[in-house]
C-alpha cells in the first residue's frame, strides 16, 4: 500500500487489515505517522517501509523488502501522490496555472508530479507484477491484483494543478494497458477515480469559506469519506471484482459525469 501514512492510504490499510490481510504501509518520510497507523491495525505482521517513489532506483528495494516481510505480495494499491501547491506569485492561489507560473517553476512542478504520481506508480507496478509472476500464489488464490488511485481530475481538468490532472489521466491509461497485458497471467488491474474526499489534509478547505461550494459539487451535498473510498478499493482488489479488470471506477457522488 503506497502512500499509507494518512488519509485514504491509512483507511485502505485498515480495510485490508480488517479483512484479515497483512499490510506493508509505504511512506516517503513520515515514518512515525505511518508507524502510528500500523499500530492501529488489527492483526499481526504489518510493517512500514519508507522510500521516495520519485527516485526510480528506490522501487526495486521497496518491493523486495515488502516481499520479504510478507512472503508474497498478492495486492498492490498505488495510492502515493503529491500535489504541488506552491503559492502563485502575487496571489493567494496555490498550484501552477499556466498563465501565472514562470517557466522554470512550471517545469519543476511537472517533473516532480509525474515522477511520483505516474512514473513512480509504473515502476512499483513493474516490480510487483514481476514478483507476482515469479512467486506462486497460495492454493485457491489468484496470482494478483493491482488497484490504482486516480482522480476525477483526469476527466474534468485541474486548471490550477494541470500536472496532477495529467498524471492521474496517465495513471488510468497505464492501468488499462496493464490490464490487457497482465490478464493472461491472472493479474487484474483496475483504477478508481474519486472526487473530493474529506481527510485531515482537506479539513481546512472544507471548514473554510469554500467548503459549502465543494460539498455542493455533488447532488448529495457532501464529500466522500476516506473509509468509503477504501471500501471500494478493497472490493476492486477482491476476487469477485476480477471481471472489472481494465475499468476506471468513477467514485465522485455524481459530481462529475462523462
Amino acid at each position: 500500500m503506497t502512500g499509507a501514512s494518512r488519509g485514504v492510504g491509512a483507511a485502505v490499510a485498515m480495510a485490508f487489515a480488517q479483512g484479515g490481510d497483512r499490510v506493508v504501509l509505504h511512506c516517503r518520510g513520515a515514518v512515525e505517522r505511518a508507524e502510528e497507523v500500523r499500530a492501529s491495525l488489527p492483526g499481526d505482521g504489518h510493517a512500514v517501509v519508507a522510500a521516495d517513489l520519485g527516485d526510480s532506483a528506490a522501487s526495486p528495494s521497496l518491493v523486495e523488502e515488502s516481499a520479504r516481510l510478507l512472503g508474497r505480495i498478492d495486492v498492490l494499491v498505488n495510492n502515493a501522490a503529491l500535489y504541488v501547491e506552491e503559492p502563485v506569485a502575487g496571489s493567494r492561489r496555490l498550484g501552477h496555472p499556466l498563465a501565472e507560473t514562470p517557466y522554470d517553476e512550471w517545469v519543476a512542478a511537472w517533473r516532480r508530479t509525474l515522477a511520483v504520481n505516474l512514473e513512480g506508480a509504473a515502476h512499483v507496478t513493474w516490480c510487483v507484477a514481476r514478483h507476482m509472476l515469479d512467486v506462486e500464489p497460495a492454493d485457491g488464490v489468484r496470482r494478483g491484483a493491482v488497484v490504482n488511485v486516480g482522480s476525477r481530475g483526469a476527466y474534468r481538468g485541474e486548471p490550477d494543478v494541470p500536472a496532477y490532472g495529467a498524471a492521474k489521466a496517465g495513471l488510468h491509461a497505464l492501468g488499462q494497458s496493464l490490464a490487457v497485458s497482465l490478464a493472461p497471467h491472472d493479474i487484474t488491474v483496475t483504477s478508481i477515480a474519486p472526487g473530493f474526499i474529506a481527510t485531515d489534509l482537506t479539513a481546512g478547505m472544507l471548514d473554510g469559506r469554500g467548503g459549502d461550494a465543494i460539498r455542493a459539487q455533488s447532488p448529495f451535498g457532501r464529500t466522500a469519506t476516506a473509509e468509503e473510498v477504501a471500501a471500494a478499493i478493497h472490493w476492486l482488489a477482491s476476487s469477485p471484482a476480477g471481471w472489472s479488470s481494465g475499468a476506471v471506477l468513477d467514485f465522485n457522488g455524481a459530481s462529475y459525469l462523462h
